[in-house]
């Protein structure tokens, strides 16, 4: 939801300063098809609304790929100055992930105050929910971890990373940037 709010971010100010959202079609970015891969790859292991991957065996390694293949789009398109930003924060991301077996550790206090308590619920009981694995002393690189939120009440609040909060900055950036871009 973060990443979300940072286009919608993006987008006014790139009109307030001028840009025009037609821009951002003449951005040329290179070897797109990688992202929706990679998003695609996320919801056959994580999808939506359940804790039960669709694609049970692999899921750490598969969670791994796509990361991969979003590295390999961001190398790709780095003359896109604002991708760097994004390129932080998904190491950031990919790091804490790594570091703890393909799950990202989140803080049950932050999903709670976030307005996610069932999640919570769910993740104290169980110990992985989703993407997520519940933050402990079992957990490794916790700082980098699902422990910042947007209170409950708050548009799109949810808890979120450190690296969440560099690659929305990334990406309002490169939306504002490629609005006031010229061809």
């Amino acid at each position: 939801m973060l990443l979300v709010a940072a286009v919608i971010l993006g987008v006014i100010l790139g009109y307030v300063s001028g840009g025009r959202l037609f821009r951002l079609g003449q951005l040329r970015l290179r070897a797109l098809w990688l992202v929706p891969a990679a998003l695609l790859i996320q919801l056959l292991i994580f999808p939506l609304f359940t804790d039960r991957p669709l694609l049970e065996a692999g899921t750490a390694p598969l969670h791994l790929l796509s990361y991969s293949l979003v590295f390999v789009f961001l190398a790709a398109n780095l003359r896109t100055r604002p991708l760097l930003v994004v390129a932080i924060g998904a190491l950031l991301n990919l790091l804490v992930i790594a570091a703890n077996g393909g799950y990202m550790p989140s803080s049950a206090e932050a999903l709670s105050r976030a307005g996610s308590a069932d999640v919570a619920e769910l993740l104290t009981e169980q110990g992985t929910y989703g993407n997520v694995r519940l933050m402990g002393d079992g957990t490794r690189l916790n700082l980098l971890g699902d422990l910042l939120f947007l209170p409950r009440g708050v548009p799109l609040a949810a808890a979120f990373s450190v690296g969440d909060v560099v690659m929305a900055l990334g990406l309002g950036g490169v939306v504002w940037w490629g609005m006031r871009r010229r061809a």
